[in-house]
């Protein structure tokens, strides 16, 4: 009973509400009908952490704090037991001792030790914050422990919390000079270990590590022909086989029955290469973790969109299904305004290789007024063959298929190719995963093989040009921990965080060739946002509050400022990235396009000017399943589900509550499926303003919405401005959160 009441006021010990003696009394009489005689200390305490679980509630959120407390010691007995520790005080004694034997274990990179000296090493042991491990809740902690933190080889845990976010900002600091890397060491640490930021999670999960693939998402368009095709789907399976996941654009490949080498009606069209990659992400499981991750992008135009649309859905032909890939539509604005204006037109789809041949151009190359002309054109060309249908016809197809499977998601190529910093390069055809990544894309083009003799061994050569293929690189600012009121720490944790991420394009580990070109030729980053719903609630701004959309603006424009300038700052330092003469960043239009005439939005305009940017693309929020769980805050941009929920994963429930629940906040706290979509729509479009790629947004939708409210909501988002949709999600339909884009 002694040990009882010592671990119980441990567990309650600066738990914010309510009397202390008070919760005390209530978890040891909670206890009185599971205690029994001859309990061992550790089943004591996981009794304990059980039973302040059950106990957490909306009205006593608090809970799950003790619960993570207790859980935070109990870590602490494993890695000194697992580790053998001789000094049982102070779990994170001696930093230099703990990474030389997680370097000999094969566990850390040799790297580590080869940028950093044993004294370098000493000083950062003082920066170690211990008591930032009970910052976390159960949840989060819980999470962190059995994915990010170092295992043995037989999965016993090695590592702590504040030992993983100083091995991150080690590795991350790597290529910063030597004078300054201590201190960049610091800051990362800082940033991170306080939860106001957080990393990608393969960039959380695989920085210190001897493969450290960081990135989180990649990008690839597929090539019209046999090679290219099945060139893809092996940069595929090389980036699922360490972690990665793949948005694919097939917009280019050639219709049903089109012609191959002039014989008419030879082509397959695009599911069987669908099927492909969906068997690819099956079969490259991630060492037997998950499956491989992968979206399918095609155009509205495209004459195969009528199947394409039944992948996921459970009825029809299950030969012509593709249960594990995730569908996405790009459509152009004209596709929206005819459904919002002239829902009974006809919408006409066309083979891209017969438009290739006819026409001599590519409809996708175009955007914009442009695309529309030429697309009028194509209709009235009657050497291509021409399926249509109403736009309502459609519209229902589409609508149907989001509602049943959440998917297809969405991309507004129009608007995204207009406020494209990069045009001047290149064009955007769809995007990844998680529908927040935007960057310039291109096939690869694979030459001619050259039989060469070297040392009699004869090598077969082969050429092939690099396209454009994209790599995500992410991190997101939690707003829900930063005083997004105090300018000064808004900029100080934007400043880190684009250093950070912009040292991942140099750290980073290439599973494909392509994506290093293109990575270091653009050096793009993705800078987020998690916390937002915990963000308005800390600042008691409901969500549908006129004040909402003025405050939203502010914020993002500040990110947005620190962003700019922090890449211009390292641009002055390092040199910018390699396309940047004539970009818009260049010639000042990005600022244009954004409105940005103020004379500090001009100032900097004046710096970019004389000093370039570093990173051709800036600012992307992904939708931060995993990593808004460790920092404690919402996810993304996106309301909250619930004030409380029971999540189940693996066999285990576990209580969640709204981020910092409290009776201050509580009803500033509404369900995303309470809140009404067009102002969700609204003030996404008022944060797009400010980003330059886009954002992980999902639709909350309810069984009382109409075929045509859904259709609306499309039709809103095209007119704000807004990038991209996610899923639609509604609350019969139970969705999988991309792990691989969890930033």
């Amino acid at each position: 009973m002694t040990y009882l009441k010592a671990i119980c006021t441990l567990a309650i010990k600066d738990i914010r509400d309510e009397d202390g003696t008070y919760q005390e009394e209530k978890l040891i009489k909670a206890m009185d009908h599971i205690i029994r005689p001859n309990m061992t200390e550790s089943e004591i305490r996981d009794c304990l952490i059980q039973v302040s679980l059950e106990l957490t509630s909306d009205m006593e959120p608090s809970w799950q704090y003790a619960a993570s407390r207790l859980y935070v010691y109990k870590l602490y007995d494993e890695v000194m037991r697992d580790r053998k520790s001789e000094n049982q005080e102070n779990p994170y004694d001696n930093l230099y001792e703990f990474i030389v034997e997680l370097t000999e274990k094969g566990l850390y990179g040799k790297y580590i030790l080869e940028n950093y000296t044993k004294e370098e090493i000493l000083e950062l042991q003082k920066e170690i914050k211990p008591e930032r491990d009970f910052l976390f809740t159960y949840s989060g902690i819980n999470l962190l422990a059995k994915r990010y933190l170092i295992q043995d080889f037989t999965r016993n845990p090695l590592e702590l919390p504040q030992q993983m976010f100083m091995g991150i900002a080690m590795h991350l600091a790597i290529p910063e000079k030597k004078e300054n890397r201590l201190n960049w060491v610091k800051r990362f640490y800082d940033v991170l270990s306080s939860l106001k930021a957080t990393m990608a999670t393969p960039t959380m999960s695989n920085a210190r590590k001897p493969f450290y693939q960081l990135s989180s998402c990649f990008i690839d368009t597929v090539d019209d022909s046999l090679k290219g095709i099945y060139k893809s789907l092996d940069n595929f399976a090389e980036v699922s086989k360490f972690g990665g996941g793949m948005g694919i654009y097939i917009g280019k490949i050639r219709a049903l029955h089109s012609a191959i080498r002039g014989f008419e009606g030879a082509s397959g069209g695009v599911i069987p290469w669908v099927k492909l990659f969906n068997d690819t992400a099956v079969a490259v499981d991630q060492l037997g973790v998950r499956n491989g991750s992968v979206a399918i992008w095609i155009d509205a135009w495209h004459k195969d969109l009528p199947e394409f649309l039944q992948l996921r859905t459970n009825n029809g032909d299950d030969r012509k299904k593709a249960h594990d890939v995730f569908p996405g539509l790009c459509y152009p604005d004209l596709f929206w305004k005819l459904a919002e204006n002239d829902i009974d037109a006809n919408w006409y789809m066309m083979c891209p290789h017969e438009i290739r041949l006819a026409k001599g151009y590519s409809l996708e190359d175009f955007y914009g007024e442009e695309w529309e002309n030429k697309y009028y054109e194509c209709v009235e060309d009657d050497r291509i063959e021409k399926r249509s249908m109403c736009v309502k016809d459609l519209v229902r197809l589409i609508i149907k298929s989001a509602a049943e499977t959440g998917t297809p998601f969405a991309f507004y190529r129009d608007t995204v190719n207009k406020m494209n910093p990069n045009k001047h390069k290149g064009m955007i055809y769809s995007s990844n995963l998680c529908t927040e990544i935007m960057q310039n894309m291109s096939p690869m083009d694979i030459q001619k093989s050259e039989i060469v003799d070297e040392n009699g061994d004869t090598i077969i050569v082969e050429k092939t040009k690099a396209g454009d293929f994209v790599v995500c690189n992410l991190s997101s600012v939690v707003l829900g921990n930063v005083d997004v009121k105090n300018d000064e720490e808004l900029a100080y944790v934007v400043e880190t965080q684009v250093r950070a991420m912009d040292n991942v394009i140099d750290l980073n580990y290439y599973s494909v060739p392509f994506a290093e070109v293109t990575n270091k030729k653009y050096r793009a980053i993705g800078l987020g946002t998690s916390g937002y719903h915990h963000m308005l609630a800390n600042n008691f701004i409901h969500w549908t509050a006129e004040e909402h959309l003025e405050f939203a603006d502010k914020i993002y424009e500040r990110i947005n400022y620190h962003a700019i300038k922090a890449s211009m700052k390292i641009a002055k330092e390092k040199e910018s990235y390699k396309c940047f003469e004539g970009s818009d960043w260049n010639t000042g239009e990005y600022f244009t396009l954004r409105g940005y005439d103020s004379d500090e939005w001009n100032e900097l305009r004046e710096q970019i000017n004389t000093y370039g940017m570093r990173n051709g693309y800036l600012m992307a929020v992904a939708p931060n399943g995993s990593t808004a769980t460790i920092a404690g805050t919402s996810e993304g941009v996106d309301p909250v589900m619930a004030r409380f929920w029971l999540e189940e994963k693996k066999g285990s429930i576990i209580p969640k509550t709204a981020p910092n629940l409290n009776e201050d906040n509580y009803w500033y706290y509404n369900s995303a499926y309470n809140i009404d979509q067009n102002w969700c729509v609204k003030i996404n479009g008022i944060r797009q303003r400010h980003i330059d790629q886009g954002q992980s947004f999902n639709l909350y939708i309810t069984t009382d919405y109409t075929m045509r409210q859904i259709m609306n909501l499309y039709i809103e988002a095209c007119k704000c401005g807004v990038k991209s949709i996610y899923y639609v999600r509604s609350k019969s339909l139970e969705i999988s959160e991309c792990e691989s884009c969890s930033a």
